[in-house]
This record gives structure tokens, C-alpha cells and sequence, in this order.
């Protein structure tokens, strides 16, 4: 009934040959929701609203929730990206038509028309090409034909608009941006598992911190600095930091050559894990910044370092940064201000072309009071930093999620009997465990607990301070304290659950230096002994 454009003729126009084209209002509508859609951050609430703000009317409000891996998850499947995605190369088809009969954009079209065409762009051939991970070393290989498929695309699509049809390099940027939309996209939905809201906010924020919150700005200048920002993970133990680290490393930009068809390097082997609190300075520095022969008893042979090995598209992650040893966080900081370090037992100076992600479950600020940590390496680390929520807080926010996590637990260490695994496991948890465990070890000891009862049926938990929480709500419940012992006694609670600071400031909506102020230390031990 509604036809798609209207193209009007202006009686007045300076030139003949040309007229304006106009939009009819409703697609006006689409297409300027679209041009902030696709630059969206998918994991955000943002993104739901603007799928409902282009669609209107044919929006599907049984879609409506954020992306996360859970059992009923099929990406490709999402009605409402369905729709968005035939209109929009619907709309792409008839602009192109009539730029092709001679119709002129205006300047507000042609940046919607801009916004547009990647957007189609990565639905006809990016977003179906095989996860780089799954396609093995062949991948580049499957690479091509797509390539070849989207040049031709992008040739047509901007023939007469903003960029040149022989910009092969324009192409192949954008083809590189688009394929690490896709990696990233990939790896965030995979590593990062969870339905609440804290889990949620977690894929949100890893996602800004491969692109930052400003895409547009992303594909034209940071794509090729943002690797010089280190990321910083903080979080209890056993909560994921190495998911997180994984997912960013593996999602970095990497330049396709357009002549060759093929990306400069493979996606892969971009992770470079080292656990620094199981190794010793000297091994440290060894494993970090390699060593030349000679330079210290056993070192029989020069030695690359993993910052040499590092690949540019890849990352190192220093997993507990907290328990680096100050005369090599001074070394660090080198690395991270001027991207330079040396072998031990050399003065050569080398680069280092990778990225460097950082996680601890240390209280940061409070290794900085007591010396053990340096604040100019702190300021240098926390530019970029990811906070990675306790199980409890997850399942305070969505009890239900934890059947979804046991589930993506037994489908890793039951493969091919998972569906009984995960239901035994969880029926013995709703059976046996306290009522409200708070699961301290967080997702490592839900695994844990999971594993028990595959190999004995039963799991052991860590005590939980039954006594002591009685004791201070009882004395609450009878009047018994004040209201800034109560608050100390439920801070101190709440500190011994979740482990820092920081944690426990956010829960409770203060400040870090006021929880620190009314932590009870002798109330604290007691709960720690159990």
C-alpha cells in the first residue's frame, strides 16, 4: 500500500539532470533509527530500543531480550533482526535504483544511505561466514569467495556516493571492521555466560572495550591504536577474568590485504596467557621480556620473551597482576607508557606491538596503601577496566540462571550426556545445598560442585558462618545495636562474602573508603574461621 521512496521532481532544482530524493516519513523513520543501529553496541539495552524504534509497528515484542547464550539461544533466528535486515536491503536496492537513473541524495540521505550499506553489507557476507575458530586452517581459504562477493557489493553500493569504486582499500578496511564485528560478537556471546543483569552488563562493557563506545570513530582512526590501551580485570576469584581476557585478545583488529584476499595473519593463536603469581621475578622477567645468553645461571641460549612473540592482533594477559613483584611493575609500566622493554641481559630496546590485559582479585587500591603496588602502574593499568560479577550477585539478580550455567558446566566435562548430567547436578543442589549459598568460589566451585556429583554424587561446600550471621541478626531483631554497628556488622558480612572493597562498595551503593571504614575485624575473623 505504502510505496517504499517517493521520488519528487523539484520544479526548481539549479540543474535539469538532477532532482532531490525524498523519503517517504516512515522510512525516514527506519532509516534514521538504522544509522545508530548499526553502529550499536548489540549487547546493549540501547539496541532493543532502537529495533523498536525502526520497526514500529512490525516489531515482535516476544523479542525482546538481550543477547546471551542460554539453552533456547539461536542467533540467526531473531525475528526482529530478520525484519530489520530485509528492509533494510530492500531500502539499499531502491536507493541504488535511483541513484542509477540519476536521482541525487541530500546530505542527510546520502549519511543515511552511508550508514546503510555496511549494514547490508554484513548481513549478505559477513555475518554467515564460519567462526575463524571452527574453519581450521582453511579458513582464509573460505575467506575469499566472500571478499570477492563483498567488493562487488561495496563496488555497486558506492559507484557514485562518498567513496571511489576502486577503493579497494576502503573496501578492505571496512571488510576487516566488519569481520572483527563478527569475531568479536562471536567470542563475547561464547566465553561470557549468564542471564542476569550483572552478566549482561559485563558483555556491554567487554564489547566497549575492543571498540569503545563510539564505533563510527572506531572504524575511522582507533581501529589501529586501540591495542596500545591495556585493560585492566578485576573481579573475585573463580568469577571468569580469563573468559574476559580471552574474548577481548581474540577480538582485535586484523587488516585484510586486498590484493592477496587474505587477512595478514591468522585470527588464532592470539592469546598469550601467563599466571605470574606461579612463577618467580626471575622466571617472570624471563617469560616476559625473553633473555639473551648468559645473562643469568641456566640461561644457555637466547630466549624470546612472550612480548616478542605476542603478534600485534594478539594480547598478553597477566592473570593476578596484584602479586607482581615492584621492580618488575616498574619494567611493566615502561612497557605500557612507551610500548618499549629489553631482553634480560641486553640493551638493545625492542617494541611491543600487542596488547596488554591485566586481571586481579586484589583490592588494588589497598596494595597501593600498604606499598606492595605501584600507583603510576595502577593509573596506567585502569583506563580501561572490566569489573566481573560474583555468582551471587547473579543469582540474586536471576535465580533461575543457575540452571543454565550447570547446564554449560556439564556440556564441557559431559560431553554427549550433558542434558542428565546438568539435571542430576542440579536436582542434588536445590536438595542439599544451604538455602541461599552464597557459592564464595563463584563459578569455579559451581563447576567443582558439579564434578563431584558427576564422579560421587555429592558435594562438600565451604562452611558457611551460620553462627556468626545469627548472631548480629539477632541482635538487630532485639534492638541490640545501633544503627552504625548494624551497618558494620552487614558490611563486614557482606566483605567476607565477596572478597574486596570495591565489591562490596558497589553492592552497597557507597564508597569504597566508607566500607573500608566499617569493616569489624574481630567479627571479620570469626566469620573467616567459620
Amino acid at each position: 500500500m505504502h510505496a517504499v521512496l517517493y521520488i519528487l521532481r523539484t520544479s526548481d532544482s539549479p540543474c535539469p539532470l538532477w532532482s532531490s530524493l525524498v523519503i517517504a516519513s516512515h522510512d525516514q523513520s527506519f532509516l534514521e533509527a538504522l544509522a545508530e543501529l548499526a553502529y550499536c553496541n548489540p549487547f546493549s539495552r540501547r539496541r532493543l530500543e532502537l529495533e523498536e524504534l525502526a520497526l514500529g509497528d512490525d516489531y515482535d515484542a516476544s523479542d525482546t531480550q538481550l543477547w546471551s547464550r542460554t539453552l533456547e539461544t539461536d542467533v540467526s533466528e531473531r525475528p526482529n533482526v530478520a525484519r530489520l535486515t530485509d528492509r533494510a536491503d530492500r531500502i539499499a536496492e531502491q536507493l541504488r535504483a535511483s541513484i542509477d537513473e540519476g536521482e541525487k541524495l541530500d546530505e542527510r540521505t546520502l549519511e543515511l544511505y552511508d550508514a546503510l550499506v555496511p549494514y547490508v553489507l554484513y548481513y549478505r557476507h559477513v555475518a554467515g561466514l564460519p567462526f575463524c575458530e571452527a574453519s581450521g586452517p582453511d579458513h582464509q581459504a573460505v575467506l575469499q569467495p566472500a571478499w570477492k562477493a563483498f567488493f562487488e557489493s561495496y563496488q555497486r553500493f558506492f559507484a557514485t556516493s562518498t567513496a571511489s569504486a576502486n577503493d579497494r582499500a576502503a573496501a578492505a578496511h571496512l571488510f576487516a571492521c566488519l569481520y572483527q564485528v563478527r569475531r568479536a560478537f562471536r567470542h563475547i556471546f561464547d566465553c561470557i555466560l549468564g542471564e542476569s543483569v550483572p552478566v549482561a552488563r559485563l558483555r556491554e562493557t567487554v564489547w566497549q572495550s575492543i571498540f569503545t563506545h563510539d564505533m563510527r570513530r572506531y572504524r575511522r582512526s582507533l581501529y589501529g591504536t586501540m591495542r596500545e590501551l591495556p585493560t585492566l580485570i578485576t573481579g573475585p576469584s573463580g568469577t571468569g577474568k580469563e573468559l574476559v581476557a580471552r574474548a577481548i585478545a581474540s577480538s582485535q583488529y586484523l587488516v585484510f590485504d586486498a590484493d592477496r584476499q587474505r587477512f595478514v595473519d591468522e585470527p588464532t593463536e592470539a592469546f598469550m596467557p601467563l599466571n605470574l603469581s606461579a612463577l618467580s621475578p626471575t622466571l617472570i622477567e624471563s617469560e616476559l621480556f625473553g633473555h639473551a645468553r648468559g645473562s643469568f645461571t641456566g640461561a644457555t641460549a637466547d630466549r624470546v620473551g612472550w612480548l616478542e612473540a605476542c603478534r600485534p592482533h594478539g594480547a598478553v594477559f597477566l592473570d593476578e597482576i596484584g602479586d607482581l613483584d615492584l621492580t618488575i611493575q616498574v619494567k611493566l609500566l615502561r612497557v605500557v607508557q612507551h610500548r618499549t622493554y629489553c631482553r634480560l641481559g641486553e640493551t638493545q630496546e625492542r617494541t611491543f606491538n600487542g596488547k596488554i590485559v591485566a586481571a586481579t582479585n586484589r583490592d588494588l587500591a589497598e596494595e597501593i596503601e600498604a606499598g606492595r603496588f605501584r600507583h603510576d602502574f595502577y593509573y596506567r593499568l585502569c583506563a580501561d577496566r572490566i569489573e566481573t560479577p560474583s555468582l551471587s550477585e547473579q543469582l540474586a539478580d536471576r535465580p533461575q540462571a543457575l540452571g543454565g550455567l550447570i547446564h554449560f558446566i556439564a556440556e564441557r566435562i559431559a560431553p554427549g550426556e550433558a542434558e542428565v548430567v546438568a539435571a542430576e547436578a542440579e536436582m542434588w543442589i536445590h536438595g542439599n545445598m544451604p538455602t541461599g549459598y552464597s557459592w564464595p568460589g563463584n563459578i569455579r566451585e559451581l563447576e567443582q560442585c558439579v564434578r563431584n556429583v558427576l564422579v560421587r554424587r555429592e558435594y562438600t561446600p565451604r562452611h558457611e558462618p551460620k553462627a556468626e550471621r545469627t548472631g548480629w541478626l539477632s541482635d538487630a531483631e532485639e534492638g541490640r545495636l545501633s544503627a552504625d554497628q548494624l551497618l558494620a556488622a552487614y558490611t563486614t558480612w557482606v566483605y567476607a562474602k565477596l572478597g574486596t572493597y570495591e565489591a562490596v562498595a558497589k553492592q552497597l551503593g557507597v564508597d569504597r573508603r566508607t566500607v573500608k571504614s566499617k569493616i569489624d575485624e574481630e567479627l571479620l575473623s570469626r566469620i573467616r574461621q567459620g
